[in-house]
């Protein structure tokens, strides 16, 4: 995939943030797009805005991600459009931010659903059609904290090195395809994520259009 012209990405969280970074620069750079959130009215914006700026086709799929059975009915919703994902950029994500034994488990749990289970439900849904026709590509959105145990974000960190090791495992047993498959390992981003908690995000911040530009780029390669 050394250009995205003529290509299908489908990007989740697409809504904001990295997502929405992602969809702006795949747009730019000639590819179709499949947005997936949970906000319509947000997406279907973004997409009127994409489609004026660079004439590509922007399909909107508003989902809750956090429902087990998501990527299945993402996967089924596609193949009703008849619209096959040459690209899947898997960006979803979320914290639990504190202590962990202090604060409640629900959240710590939604983000095992949406990191881990959810993101493997789409590499499955999607990939086993791009096995079958025979090329395609996906990026799994990682972080720094897959590398290291993240105190007081405690499984924030356990599911990014989930993210890692599932990603570099599928990408070994995809190594005589032409599938390609790449994590990505952000550190901080300027974004919304620490939004609602008391963290506050490093003043070192980079912006979320020089990560999706970036890995872009290392993608192609």
């Amino acid at each position: 995939m050394t250009s995205y012209t003529g290509t299908t990405a489908l990007v989740t969280g697409a809504s904001k943030g990295i997502g929405a970074s992602y969809a702006q620069q795949l747009a730019s750079r000639g590819a179709d797009l499949v947005l997936v959130a949970r906000s319509a009215s947000v997406l279907e914006a973004l997409a009127s805005q994409l489609r004026s700026a660079h004439n590509v086709r922007v399909e909107v799929v508003a989902a809750d991600l956090l429902d087990r059975g998501a990527p299945q009915a993402v996967a089924d919703t596609l193949t009703k459009r008849g619209i096959e994902v040459d690209l899947l950029i898997n960006n979803a994500g979320m914290s639990a931010v504190g202590p962990f034994l202090t604060r409640p488990l629900g959240p710590n749990v939604d983000s095992v659903d949406l990191n881990i289970t959810t993101l493997m439900g789409l590499v499955h849904s999607i990939g086993v059609g791009m096995l079958e026709r025979g090329r395609g590509g996906i990026i799994n959105i990682s972080s720094v904290a897959g590398f290291q145990p993240m105190p007081f974000q405690a499984s924030y960190g356990a599911t990014k090195a989930f993210v890692l090791s599932f990603t570099e495992a599928l990408a070994e047993e995809l190594r005589d395809t032409d599938l390609r498959v790449m994590a990505v390992h952000p550190g901080p981003v300027k974004t919304g994520f620490f939004d609602g908690t008391t963290a506050g995000m490093n003043p070192k911040a980079v912006t979320p259009e020089r990560i999706a530009a970036k890995s872009l780029d290392d993608f192609t390669r």
